[in-house]
């Protein structure tokens, strides 16, 4: 869900009367002015003392025994530890007063397993269907963002999406959630790709998905994964949704050619050391103030520093996806908040004009913070959710 701070683009102000925007022949795109630009953030030089692999301490959450406290403070670096803190607030998460959970459609069949890739890493993965009887449209597949998992505010999400009358798929990616791997860590953006190309071709092969459009849809840095995934496999998705995508660094935020050349060479000495600063970004990401105050709950995110050479492997991975734009060619829908500081929906407004996309769509949502899935007014969430619903159905034949 969120991206780590030192990697966050640069966010401007955007004029609130934008409206959708879908490529027609011959269509202008409207000019977003540049004039309008929040103060900008700057960061100081990390410490040689953050070089660090121990865990920090995390703050008590409210309202909950000193028993389950104790649980979710326990060191998350492995997933059994993550498996363990998951099933102990299961139940707690799924009667949080939170739209997503309490208006969530009943009677969705869901599935949870766990399947071993080819590096040899678990790998957790759910899936959620329409009612019994109802004809499944198509199929969508999930990547969730930086730090996250699939098991915690993407439930409602998919359940929703679901009822709709679409299989859904999901997976936690290595290091992250539920499936094995050291937490936080990224030791390469490719294998991150290869691995969702690896076990959703699997789940393909499903009896009940032959013959059916496959979709799949990417959150922040989850739309970076989903980008590589098309470029690596531009004709196995019959479309692409990108939330809030983390697909490009502003120019001021990326460190000059011979610092990132340093921090490479590190990376590959002290690549689990916790170099960069994270901050709780939750402000920035949650724009209804109750929503925000849940975001404690999603327990197994990730939420220390950021590892060195993840943070190297996304500011690569980005650069690479800037570089390949023109690249992307399947069916597109591009959703943004337009009040987002944690990724520049400019860079959105870029990602549309620059992508070959014959038929593509970005729709930028007033006034909405990064997680417009999850962190907005309920009409809001709802709002985006039909908009998702609505691209589908016009683009699977049933």
């Amino acid at each position: 869900m969120e991206i780590p701070q030192a990697l966050r683009c640069r966010s401007m102000e955007l004029s609130p009367s934008l409206s959708p925007i879908s490529q027609t022949p011959n269509q202008q795109i409207p000019i977003i002015s540049r004039s309008s630009i929040r103060p900008k953030t700057t960061f100081s030089a990390p410490r040689t003392k953050l070089l660090t692999v121990t865990a920090k301490k995390k703050s008590a959450i409210e309202g909950v025994s000193e028993e389950l406290n104790s649980i979710a403070s326990q060191n998350l670096d492995q997933a059994p530890a993550r498996r363990r803190v998951r099933s102990a607030f299961t139940e707690i998460q799924q009667n949080l007063d939170h739209c997503l959970f309490k208006l969530a459609p009943s009677g969705i069949p869901t599935e949870e397993w766990y399947v071993r890739n080819s590096r040899g890493l678990e790998i957790f993965c759910k899936s959620w269907k329409p009612e019994q009887g109802v004809p499944i449209k198509g199929a969508l597949f999930f990547c969730h963002g930086y730090g996250d998992t699939c098991t915690f505010f993407f439930e409602g999400i998919a359940k929703r999406i679901a009822a709709a009358g679409y299989a859904v798929y999901a997976l936690d990616h290595p290091g992250f959630g539920l499936s094995e791997g050291l937490h936080g860590y990224v030791p390469s953006f490719d294998e991150l790709a290869d691995n969702v190309i690896e076990n959703y071709r699997k789940i393909k092969e499903r009896p009940e998905l032959k013959g059916l459009p496959h979709f799949i849809l990417g959150q922040s840095m989850g739309g970076a994964v989903t980008l590589k995934v098309h470029l690596k496999v531009p004709h196995e998705w019959d479309g692409v949704i990108l939330v809030a995508p983390m697909c490009k660094i502003a120019e001021d935020m990326k460190p000059p050619p011979a610092v990132l050349k340093v921090l490479t060479v590190m990376s590959r000495v002290l690549p689990k050391a916790k170099l960069f600063p994270q901050k709780d970004l939750a402000a920035l990401a949650f724009r209804d103030l109750r929503k925000r105050e849940m975001a404690v709950y999603n327990v197994i995110c990730y939420s220390d520093q950021t590892r060195l050479r993840t943070a190297v492997e996304l500011l690569n991975a980005t650069t690479d996806i800037e570089r390949r734009l023109k690249e992307v060619t399947a069916p597109l829908l591009i959703l943004h908040g337009a009040a987002d500081r944690v990724t520049d929906p400019l860079v959105s407004q870029y990602l549309y004009e620059k992508a070959s996309s014959e038929d593509k769509t970005l729709k930028l949502y007033e006034e909405g913070y990064h997680c417009i899935l999850e962190g907005e007014p309920d009409e809001r969430i709802f709002r985006v959710l039909d908009d998702i619903i609505t691209w589908l159905d016009s683009r699977s034949s049933f």
